[in-house]
């Protein structure tokens, strides 16, 4: 039998920017992006990200980065998600703890005050900004950050609300940004990569796949209701909030639906008990599929299998270079310069 090759190497402005071999991203996920999943990407060549929200409290996230660091010697992240809450977490505390601990990557989302962005630019911190827009994207390297995700409507968690695919949104965002754009939405193979890049990112933010890996922190029975689905098998919550979610459909989820289509539609009060994030995480570690939601992309459609993130990003990296072959073959094998 013939050796395994090893997989190729990118050369991509993300990877330049943040020091990794493949250009791949593990998004900032509520109670997935923890230590185990963080080190583990960041292991095999991309880029791991811890969740700071994750954590109780800025101690607890000092805490696992060291835990991260003593599983991994290569380059991860911290995500901060501010989002405007009646009790805000301690968002300042927790992005200190972050810039204490020389964190090198800050993954953001929401509505992140400009001060916390000059902290991190003054620690030297590469700062990746998620949009789901255009316009905010613009407005983000307006503001200084170095890198933009842009979520395009296939992805988990909040899509925005002009529902625009990807293969709009990110060549759109790539031709009018002056900064490099990561395709996020919708990613989980070798083609989705080489697709982002052909249409002009620099690489990928995956979620979704990552919760179906070896090392994803997460109930095995979860992992499995993951394969088990397709792309169809997600609802879209939140819709009459102006607040859009894309979720495993489930019991909850199509419960939250059916309470939004009432005649009338409903006040986030009415749907709260169902959402909470305690439920969901309470879900995921008990392997209840039912009991609460979770959060998945219609990359659904392209999960059969729950490999280590090691055999996951190296069949990525083989898979993208082929599908990359392949189409400039096709032409001629003439990749203009």
């Amino acid at each position: 039998m013939a050796p395994t090759l090893p997989p190729p190497r990118f050369d991509t402005p993300l990877t330049r920017l943040v020091g990794i071999r493949l250009p791949i991203v593990q998004g900032g996920m509520q109670w997935v992006g923890r230590a185990e999943l963080a080190s583990a990407v960041a292991n095999a060549g991309g880029l791991g990200m811890l969740t700071a929200l994750t954590q109780p409290s800025p101690t607890a996230l000092a805490e696992e980065i060291e835990r991260c660091r003593g599983l991994t010697d290569q380059p991860f992240g911290v995500n901060l998600t501010v989002l405007p809450t009646r009790s805000p977490p301690p968002y300042a505390a927790f992005l200190q703890a972050a810039i204490d601990a020389r964190v090198p990557v800050l993954e953001t989302a929401g509505m992140v005050p400009a001060e916390f962005l000059a902290a991190a630019k003054a620690a030297g911190m590469c700062i990746l900004h998620k949009c789901t827009t255009l316009r905010h994207a613009l407005s983000a390297q307006k503001k200084g950050v170095d890198i933009v995700s842009i979520d395009s409507f296939e992805a988990a968690g909040h899509p925005g609300e002009e529902d625009i695919g990807a293969m709009v949104l990110v060549p759109a965002a790539a031709r009018a940004l002056a900064i490099p754009v990561i395709a996020s939405g919708g990613i989980a193979n070798g083609a989705g990569l080489a697709a982002a890049l052909a249409l002009g990112a620099a690489g990928v933010n995956m979620g979704t796949r990552f919760c179906a890996t070896a090392e994803a922190p997460i109930h095995p029975a979860i992992k499995q209701a993951l394969v088990a689905a397709g792309a169809a098998d997600t609802n879209l919550i939140f819709r009459t909030l102006n607040n859009t979610g894309r979720v495993l459909k489930n019991a909850v989820s199509d419960e939250v639906v059916a309470i939004e289509q009432r005649p009338g539609g409903a006040r986030f009060e009415d749907i709260a008990h169902l959402v909470a994030g305690a439920r969901g995480r309470a879900a995921l570690e008990a392997g209840e599929v039912d009991a609460g939601l979770v959060w998945a992309s219609q990359a659904l459609g392209l999960i059969d299998d729950i490999p280590t993130c090691a055999d996951l990003l190296a069949r990525m990296a083989r898979e993208c270079a082929d599908h990359l072959s392949r189409a400039a073959a096709a032409c001629g094998g003439l990749v203009p310069v």
